[in-house]
């Protein structure tokens, strides 16, 4: 049968408080160092201890709230992901609408001459007679509501570049 040594209740006690060889008497000491049976108990304790003081050292996380602060970036972050992909495929398709437009607007151009610019002074002339004729009988020639409606189509292109550039913007 194996029998224990009567000096082992002390040393598992200082074993477990985790005070040997510091606390313990030179008469302890002497003694591990003869008993094999405590000694084994002694080395065996200590690997296991420091084992473990490396292990919870190395997989330390951090703080909780820094895990849950980091946590929620992450997840903003796909949710902000998920919600991009479709948005930058809408821009893009934009920017090819636009890109095509201009580009069929210069090939007509190209085509028929570049009459548009005396189209402004007639324009210019016809603003002056047609305010004249709204004056006298209160009607406008119908060339009066291309003053309203090239403005609008102005206005229209400046906000679509305004919102191009606020979606695309990375603040």
């Amino acid at each position: 049968m194996l029998t224990s040594c009567p000096h082992e209740p002390e040393l598992r006690e200082l074993l477990a408080h985790g005070q040997w060889p510091q606390a313990a008497t030179a008469e302890l000491r002497s003694h591990v160092t003869a008993c094999r049976a405590c000694n084994d108990l002694a080395l065996v304790s200590e690997s296991f201890r420091q084992a473990r003081a490396a292990t919870v050292a190395a997989a330390r996380p951090g703080s909780p709230g820094v895990l849950w602060w980091r946590a929620q970036l992450r997840r903003r972050n796909a949710a902000v992901e998920r919600f991009t992909r479709p948005i930058l495929g809408a821009q893009i398709f934009a920017l090819f609408v636009a890109v095509f437009a201009g580009l069929g607007l210069t090939v007509y151009e190209a085509n028929h001459g570049f009459a548009w610019l005396d189209w402004f002074q007639e324009l210019a002339q016809s603003t002056v007679t047609n305010w004249d004729q709204f004056r006298d009988t209160g009607t406008l020639d119908p060339t009066w509501g291309l003053l309203v409606v090239l403005p609008a189509l102005a206005t229209l292109a400046l906000l679509t570049g305004v919102a191009f550039y606020m979606a695309t913007d990375k603040n």
